[in-house]
């Protein structure tokens, strides 16, 4: 049986990329199956995101020599992918680009349309530069298509920060996400392990913000696969964004306090959480999935978390006379780190986001009730809409008079670099 190439896996998934799971799922279970070397791996990952991230433009530039006629889904994912290896992919020669793609076609069924396929990449060829032109002014007189984001939203983040701060954020959902480590100091330190990095062949570089600590977070710049890492297996290190540990450096868990982390998968923030407390004290960890809260489990055995309680939907988290610290990660819009989940703009909608907000307010109203009195809660999302965030939070007020808010924290990717995320801090002083 003959192997499938990376474009024809690229094609095939992108031909489908409505249906099922988040196409990062999809195109790992394809990957497995394959045996593709590493290298061809890498290519049809960046061929399948850049496709999808780049969906709208592709349309955009198909449209324009085709009269804007509707293709079926194979073809217009083969055509995609030919654009995208011309304007997006600088290392792939124009000619291999148009020849491959052209095969491609013919490989799946679309002999007649083979000819149509070639016209139209040629055509481009010998328009390359006034193409590119035109894709560089849509950023201004359409940042929607300039950006491949949908027009709601993009609207909507002009609307609210302008068109600058706007294209900024756009731009960043377009690239891919860097690597960042969180040294676990639970069993090493920096000092340790930088020079064992630097012998396992990581190239990396400090990195800092206001509120982390010195020398915990570190960016990874080069590194060969992180798994096979011997630090990796032993636990010195955490791989998350630093928008992540937020919310858990404004909750200060300290050693011997009661904390929950209300909705704790896949643990990032619960073993951070065990970090700060140097292991002493107690930790709750509840989540409404049984399989995500294996991740959990797994994340705290590797890092050496012993203070850990797996708490299911099932398990009351309740505990008598209430909780020191509760941190509530609500499940939200994710729009605040759009890059990780690259199929994630064209599945989204306005009403989602309302939906969402009902099930945010209800948790963290929970939440509260599990708190002691002078107890502090964080809430947090991997969001940037003020629905989910800052209005959230002012309503919650509204309603709880025994909080209130100590201090909120909203972070940007175009004003901090980092993904997008909101937490808040609130003290509840009475049991009204």
């Amino acid at each position: 049986m003959r192997e499938e190439k990376p474009r024809e896996i690229a094609a095939r998934l992108l031909a489908g990329e409505a249906a099922g799971a988040f196409i990062e799922a999809r195109l790992e279970a394809e990957l497995a199956k394959s045996s593709l070397s590493s290298v061809d791996r890498h290519f049809c990952q960046e061929l399948v995101y850049g496709v999808t991230r780049w969906r709208d433009t592709l349309e955009f530039l198909i449209g324009r020599k085709s009269d804007s006629r509707s293709q079926k889904p194979m073809l217009k994912a083969i055509l995609g992918l030919g654009l995208y290896q011309i304007f997006w992919l600088d290392r792939i020669p124009n000619h291999a680009a148009v020849s491959e793609t052209v095969e491609l076609a013919k490989r799946n069924g679309l002999q007649i349309q083979a000819g149509f396929v070639n016209a139209l990449l040629r055509g481009y060829l010998r328009e390359a530069d006034a193409t590119r032109a035109v894709l560089a002014e849509l950023k201004t007189s359409q940042p929607h298509l300039g950006f491949s984001h949908p027009e709601w939203l993009a609207q909507r983040w002009i609307t609210r920060w302008g068109l600058p701060s706007a294209s900024a954020l756009m731009d960043w959902d377009n690239h891919p996400p860097g690597i960042f480590a969180r040294v676990n100091t639970l069993k090493t330190t920096a000092e340790k392990l930088l020079p064992q990095w630097r012998e396992e062949g990581i190239v990396y570089d400090f990195f800092s913000r206001p509120w982390l600590p010195e020398n915990l977070m570190f960016h990874l710049k080069e590194h060969p696969s992180l798994q096979r890492l011997r630090s990796f297996q032993d636990g010195l290190f955490y791989v998350q964004d630093p928008s992540t540990t937020l919310a858990v450096m404004m909750l200060d868990p300290k050693p011997g306090e009661s904390v929950l982390d209300l909705c704790a998968a896949p643990g990032g923030k619960l073993t951070l959480s065990a970090q700060l407390m140097q292991n002493q004290g107690r930790l709750v960890a509840h989540d409404t999935s049984l399989d995500r809260l294996k991740l959990v489990t797994e994340n705290c055995t590797r890092l050496g978390v012993t203070i850990a309680e797996i708490a299911t939907y099932g398990q009351s988290p309740h505990l008598p006379g209430g909780y020191d610290k509760v941190l509530v990660d609500a499940p939200c819009s994710n729009t605040g780190v759009i890059r990780r989940r690259v199929d994630l703009r064209w599945r989204l909608r306005l009403g989602e986001i309302d939906r969402l907000r009902n099930d945010q307010f209800s948790i963290l109203h929970h939440a509260g009730d599990l708190l002691k009195v002078g107890g502090s809660l964080v809430y947090s999302t991997c969001s940037i809409e003020p629905e989910e965030n800052s209005g959230l939070i002012r309503d919650f007020l509204a309603a709880h008079k025994n909080f209130e808010l100590k201090r909120e924290m909203e972070l940007t990717p175009f004003k901090d670099q980092v993904d997008g995320a909101y937490s808040a801090i609130l003290v509840r002083n009475s049991t009204l």
